[in-house]
């Protein structure tokens, strides 16, 4: 059985790789049409912002909500393993490339 997964979880993955982290951005939140929209989006190095840090964890283009509002889920994709976020703000991944895939 998988552990929950909470901020504090992706928190400390965002510690512990913050020299290889990669993001994707898949939907942000887009005011003229109230609403989050899809976002043409790939994987790119993950900018540190000092904006917002409590609602950034310090990475450009990611957005966490609080007060229980962040779905988080696991991430495993393509060579890719990390953690993507849900939430009225939009969706992103935030993922290293997977070590598995490095040493095969």
């Amino acid at each position: 059985m998988q552990k929950k997964i909470t901020k504090a979880t992706v928190k400390s993955f965002i510690r512990k790789n913050r020299q290889h982290l990669l993001i994707n951005v898949k939907s942000r939140f887009d005011g003229m049409v109230d609403g989050v929209m899809p976002v043409e989006s790939a994987f790119a190095t993950a900018k540190q912002t000092d904006r917002h840090i409590e609602r950034t964890l310090g990475i450009a283009g990611a957005w966490f909500v609080g007060g229980g509002d962040d779905r988080f889920e696991a991430y495993e994709e393509n060579g890719f393993k990390g953690y993507e976020v849900y939430n009225c703000c939009g969706s992103f991944i935030l993922a290293v490339v997977s070590l598995e895939v490095v040493n095969a």
